[in-house]
């Protein structure tokens, strides 16, 4: 008897909400969530590409600002009506925030990007916890980063925000954990994509330097696999805690990082 059926990496059935599901990680995750059977709820501020992915999995597309309290919390309620549960959030909008040495930095920038990337988050996390511990189950995945557990330099409010995501999936699990709900965190390094372009453009217009000196040198010639993670790779490490592959797991933190150690 096989001890792993193909049901445990399945998701048939339930209800995943995708923040920031309109491209990069949480595009490429809704389609692996797709593909395992789940309906995939994809969110997030701009409505058109909400809608090319939802309509290309058969989801559902509802736009949000998670800084936005009231729009977090309509956007929860529209989600759980279409089958009564909500069974997985990919808690993954956010943005780079301001790129600047600590001293220099734009206050107001920095403060934005907290708005985004952590009270944002908080605001999905208040709103599955109600959800998940009323019907007794589910699976929150924060989206950190590798520097969710180490500083680097230019990317303080960033940063921040990513090492608070850790301390809070770590108090959830144990919050959420004797009502079967599991919190754990993914930490993708270099993500290939658009968003990491912007970032590259920016740091080499902050550093005088090239763009494929400071690729080499941050990100792919760091790497054991000296390469870029590609979107989907994060998304099918996002499946796994989503899944019951990961059943007695919460309280966890994974790097999906080509090696970066």
């Amino acid at each position: 008897m096989s001890l792993i059926s193909t049901d445990t990496c399945r998701l048939d059935g339930k209800l995943a909400v995708i923040t920031g599901g309109g491209s990069g990680i949480g595009e490429a995750t809704a389609r692996v969530f797709a593909d395992a059977g789940a309906t995939v709820v994809v969110t997030g501020r701009r409505l058109e590409p909400l809608q090319r992915v939802a309509q290309e999995i058969g989801g559902h597309a509802i736009p949000c600002d998670v800084s936005d309290q009231a729009e977090v919390k309509a956007m929860f309620a529209q989600a759980q009506q279409i089958t009564g549960r909500v069974d997985i959030l990919l808690n993954n909008a956010g943005g780079p925030g301001p790129i600047a040495p600590v001293a220099d930095v734009d206050m107001e920038e920095w403060v934005a990007c907290m708005n985004i990337n952590l009270v944002g988050a908080m605001y999905c996390l208040q709103e599955a916890a109600k959800i998940m511990s009323d019907q007794k189950s589910g699976s929150i995945i924060n989206m950190s980063s590798l520097m969710g557990i180490q500083g680097y330099p230019m990317r303080s409010a960033y940063t921040a925000s990513k090492f608070a995501l850790i301390g809070i999936t770590e108090v959830m699990a144990r919050e959420l954990g004797p009502v079967n709900v599991r919190v754990n965190a993914l930490m993708p390094g270099a993500v290939s994509g658009e968003n990491m372009d912007r970032i590259l453009k920016r740091r080499s217009e902050a550093e005088g330097r090239p763009v494929e000196e400071i690729e080499r040198e941050n990100y792919t010639d760091v790497a054991a696999l000296k390469r870029w993670v590609a979107p989907e790779e994060v998304g099918r490490a996002a499946l796994y805690y989503a899944s019951d592959l990961s059943s007695a797991i919460t309280g966890d933190k994974m790097k999906v990082d080509c090696g970066r150690f």
